[in-house]
């Protein structure tokens, strides 16, 4: 068994570096950049420049390049050093249209292709040469520059003296491997964080994903575990019930309340439930988890939450019944159709010994493929449930983070179920030898 789940923890961590992928490239084909809708207004007012914003973008491997500016000094010094920086496609359709001036569009800071050296214009008209490679920068060069339609022109004075020299500058826009590199580039900068446990910092909450997720996993949990609790308190019976009276009055009754729980959207019932116990009778609260004002310790502030909670406890367990029901009810029907049942009966073994003791325990085995989607289910969050009833689990903040674009709370969370779903199937593995000795796990 030691090598089957060493095994199978090698083929998780393929599994789940897949996912990342499939998250990560789905996420940046989200058609709207969220980060320039979300910073429009500062850009607008100055508060950030377009490449403060580019260093954000950097910094969560969300960055794309539009086009390239590179720019080339004809100074003895210098001449074999290329300086290249990204720009904005928009910021040559606004030169062309004389929105900006020739200072404004070349301003900027450039990164050499050798010996760490970097070139930073101006808007102002100034601009310096850097030498980045000790911890504190120096400056090797500096002096003015002008531009105009003709190309660029550098000003330095040393020594009481004035020496000129142009620069050659080359506009190109982006291609299709440049944005597949920065793709790359930023996925596996976003990996990395990753893999030393660091999920980036939310837009939305202002906080690390991984504090965000630890801080309201739990709400979602115990809601989830008390609802998954009744679950399988209501549907294994009722299941059993429906098939061991097949074509009864039972069997049509459950058949009936698996119907309504399969059919029903969570967010249709939740609000039917809200206006019938909630607004017309008044017996539960609508929204919250605690009673606004209300300064309850103790025993009266659980007796509080578990108000607040029994109507999203309702509509969990009603629309969750309806599945596992229909699925115990189809495995006992054919578990009981078996040989080996017809034989316990034959030995005179009683009905209930044959139900629970032989067909049961059967029955479980195809109910543990189950487990795999049970631990997510448990720290994930209902999502929509949650939002009804405004209760602040992970789901609800996983919700609000999509709605608001919250690119890293979004990779995060994602990556934090997919662990989970890995783990809930190696656990569905397990079990399965438990419940079923014919299944060894050797291989």
């Amino acid at each position: 068994m030691f090598k089957y789940v060493l095994k199978r923890l090698g083929l998780s961590v393929i599994i789940l570096l897949g996912v990342s992928i499939i998250i990560y490239f789905l996420v940046r084909l989200m058609p709207t950049d969220y980060l320039e809708t979300k910073f429009s207004a500062q850009i607008q007012q100055g508060t950030i420049t377009h490449e403060q914003l580019d260093e954000f973008k950097k910094k969560y491997g969300l960055y794309m390049p539009d086009a390239y500016l590179d720019i080339v000094l004809k100074d003895e010094g210098y001449s074999d050093v290329t300086f290249s920086r990204d720009i904005k496609s928009q910021s040559k359709e606004d030169l062309e249209n004389k929105l900006i001036s020739y200072a404004d569009f070349y301003a900027g800071s450039y990164a050499g292709d050798r010996d760490n050296l970097y070139l930073e214009l101006k808007e102002n008209g100034e601009f310096r040469i850097l030498d980045k490679s000790a911890e504190l920068s120096v400056t090797m060069l500096s002096g003015i520059f002008s531009a105009d339609a003709s190309g660029i022109t550098m000003t330095v004075t040393e020594n009481n003296s004035t020496r000129l020299f142009g620069a050659d500058a080359e506009y190109s826009v982006a291609g299709f491997f440049d944005k597949v590199g920065a793709v790359l580039s930023g996925y596996f900068s976003w990996l990395g964080n990753m893999l030393k446990g660091d999920l980036g910092d939310s837009f939305l909450y202002q906080q690390p994903v991984a504090k965000v997720i630890s801080e309201h996993m739990w709400i979602s949990f115990i809601i989830s575990l008390v609802a998954l609790i009744f679950q399988f308190a209501i549907s294994i019976p009722l299941g059993i019930t429906s098939a061991t009276h097949q074509y009864s009055i039972a069997d049509y009754s459950v058949t009936i309340i698996t119907m309504i729980g399969i059919s029903l959207p969570s967010f249709f019932f939740a609000a039917l439930l809200i206006k019938i116990f909630s607004s017309w009778l008044g017996w539960f609260p609508a929204f919250g988890l605690v009673t606004g004002g209300a300064s309850y310790t103790g025993l009266a502030n659980i007796l509080d939450i578990l108000h607040h909670l029994v109507l999203p406890m309702i509509v969990l367990i009603v629309l969750s019944i309806g599945g596992l029901m229909r699925y115990t009810r189809t495995n006992m029907l054919e578990v009981l159709n078996s040989d080996y049942i017809r034989t316990a009966r034959s030995k005179g073994l009683s009905e209930k010994k044959v139900i629970y003791v032989h067909a049961f325990r059967n029955t479980m085995i195809p109910l543990m493929t189950l487990l795999a989607g049970i631990l997510p289910s448990l720290f994930g969050g209902a999502m929509i449930t949650e939002e009804v009833f405004a209760i602040d689990g992970i789901g609800r903040l996983a919700y609000k983070a999509l709605q608001q674009g919250d690119v890293p709370f979004i990779m995060g969370y994602n990556m934090f179920l997919a662990v989970l779903t890995v783990i809930g199937t190696l656990l569905s593995d397990l079990m399965y030898a438990v419940v079923d000795p014919r299944v060894k796990l050797s291989k």
